[in-house]
C-alpha cells in the first residue's frame, strides 16, 4: 500500500518566482541599444553583439529583485542585511538558481568561453603548465525569449490600441474559403470544397422535383463565397546610425521592439505574410529577425538609398500580391554608395546628390508597385519636406511620432492595409 508523506511547505524563492515577470523587468536589458554607454559608439560587429556577458545578466537580475515586487518582501530584506552585494552569498546564490532556472525553461542558452591552454613552462622538476587566462563567460538569447519578447510588447501596444479584430488582409474581391461572406456561386473546378448545402440540396429538388433520395448532380453544386485575403511582403527597414541614441533619447530600443512585436503579429494572425530586416547606416544588410535584439547602433551615417536597393532586391524574390517597405528612421540621409563602391559621406545631411540619388531609388519603387511608409523620430523643418517628397512619389504615408507611439501608429498602419489592395 502507498502511502503519501506530508511536510512543512518550505517555498524556493527561484522556482516560486514568475519568470514570464522577470523576462518583462529585463525586456531593457536583452534589447539594449548602446543608449548607456558613456559614449555612445557601438561598433557594428554582429560576431560580438550575438552574446552578452554572463555577470551583466547577474546585475540586471539583481537590480530587477531589488527594485520589484518579484519575490516576498520579507525575504528580500533578509537578502539584503548585507549591504554589500559582492560578500551577499545568498543573493548571490538566488541569481544563480534564476539564471539555472531560466537556462532550464530555454529562456537564455549559455555560451561556454573558449579553452585556451598555454604551453607548459620548464622547470628543473619538470613540467608544470600556465594557468588558465581569465575569459569572461557568455550567455545568449534563445529563441523562445525572442518570441516572448514580442508577444509582451505586441500585448502592450494592443492594450494601448484598445479592442481590436485581426485577421488577414481583405480586399474588395471575392473567393471561395472557409468562412462565408458572400453569395453562394456554382462550383467550378479549383474552388475549395466550401459547400452550400441548402442552395446545392435547392438545386436538385428544383431539377428532377420533391423525393427521396435526392440525387445530386455536378450543376447542382454550390459553394459558399469569401472575401479574397491577400498576403503581403514586408521589408522593415531600421536606421541604425549614431543619431538613434544621440541627443539623451534611445530611439533604437522602441524600434527594436516594434519590429520584434510586428514578427509576432505575422507570424499568429497573418501566416501568408513575410517579414524582412534590413539595417542601413553607412551600408545596409539584411538580418533574420531571430538576430534583432542583439543589435546596437555604431557611429554611422545614413545610406537610405542602399536601404532601399537591397529592399527591393528582397520583395523581388517574393511572389506576393502586396509588396511594402516600413522604413523607421529619425535622420536624413548622409551617405551614398558609389559605382566604385566607395562610401560618400555628407554628416550635415541633405546633400543634393545623396538626396537625388535616394529619391530615384524611392521612383524605381514606385514603378515596382512597392508602397513606402515612413515613421520618423524627428521632426527637422527639412527632414519633413524630405519625407513628404518620398510619399507623394510612392503612395505611401509618413508619420511623425516619438519612440513610445511608434509602435501604435505602425500596428495601425498594418492592419489597417486590410481594406487596401494593391495590385
Amino acid at each position: 500500500m502507498k502511502y503519501v508523506r506530508y511536510s512543512r511547505y518550505a517555498p524556493d524563492a527561484a522556482e516560486d518566482l514568475d519568470l514570464s515577470e522577470l523576462m518583462s523587468r529585463l525586456a531593457d536589458f536583452f534589447l539594449q541599444s548602446g543608449f548607456e554607454s558613456d559614449y555612445g559608439i557601438y561598433e557594428m560587429d554582429m560576431e560580438k553583439t550575438q552574446e552578452q556577458h554572463m555577470d551583466a545578466l547577474r546585475e540586471a537580475i539583481q537590480r530587477a529583485l531589488e527594485e520589484g515586487d518579484l519575490i516576498p518582501p520579507e525575504l528580500l530584506e533578509q537578502l539584503m542585511q548585507n549591504p554589500d552585494a559582492s560578500q551577499n552569498q545568498d543573493l548571490h546564490d538566488l541569481v544563480e538558481q534564476i539564471i539555472q532556472r531560466m537556462e532550464r525553461e530555454g529562456y537564455i542558452s549559455p555560451q561556454q568561453p573558449p579553452r585556451i591552454t598555454a604551453p607548459p613552462t620548464q622547470t628543473p622538476g619538470g613540467q608544470i603548465g600556465s594557468a588558465q587566462p581569465n575569459v569572461e563567460a557568455r550567455f545568449e538569447i534563445t529563441d523562445k525569449a525572442l518570441d516572448f519578447l514580442g508577444f509582451k510588447t505586441l500585448k502592450d501596444l494592443l492594450a494601448s490600441l484598445g479592442k481590436s479584430s485581426f485577421g488577414r488582409h481583405d480586399t474588395r474581391d471575392l473567393a471561395t474559403g472557409v468562412e462565408s461572406g458572400g453569395s453562394s456561386k456554382a462550383y467550378e473546378f479549383g474552388d475549395t470544397l466550401n459547400m452550400d448545402i441548402s442552395g446545392t440540396l435547392f438545386n436538385a429538388v428544383q431539377r428532377q422535383g420533391a423525393g427521396i433520395p435526392i440525387e445530386l448532380d455536378y450543376p447542382d453544386l454550390m459553394v459558399h463565397q469569401c472575401e479574397y485575403q491577400s498576403s503581403c511582403a514586408t521589408v522593415l527597414m531600421l536606421d541604425c546610425s549614431h543619431s538613434m541614441i544621440l541627443y539623451g533619447e534611445d530611439r533604437f530600443t522602441p524600434a527594436k521592439r516594434v519590429a520584434l512585436a510586428l514578427s509576432h503579429l505575422i507570424r499568429t494572425q497573418y501566416p501568408g505574410d513575410s517579414l524582412h530586416c534590413v539595417l542601413f547606416h553607412d551600408s545596409a544588410e539584411e538580418i533574420p529577425i531571430g538576430q534583432l535584439a542583439r543589435v546596437q547602433v555604431g557611429p554611422h551615417y545614413t545610406n537610405t538609398r542602399e536601404g532601399l536597393r537591397l529592399a527591393q532586391r528582397i520583395l523581388a524574390r517574393q511572389k506576393k500580391d502586396m509588396r511594402q517597405i516600413i522604413m523607421i528612421t529619425d535622420g536624413k540621409p548622409s551617405a551614398l554608395t558609389l559605382e566604385d563602391g566607395r562610401i560618400y559621406k555628407n554628416a550635415f545631411g541633405l546633400d543634393p546628390l545623396v538626396v537625388t540619388q535616394t529619391l530615384e531609388e524611392v521612383a524605381k519603387c514606385k514603378r515596382g508597385g512597392i508602397l513606402i511608409n515612413t515613421f520618423m523620430l524627428a521632426s527637422d523643418y527639412h527632414l519633413v519636406q524630405f519625407v513628404q517628397k518620398i510619399t507623394e512619389l510612392c503612395r505611401g504615408k509618413a508619420y511623425f511620432t516619438t519612440p513610445y507611439t511608434l509602435g501604435q501608429y505602425l500596428l495601425m498602419d498594418y492592419v489597417g492595409r486590410k481594406t487596401r489592395h494593391i495590385h
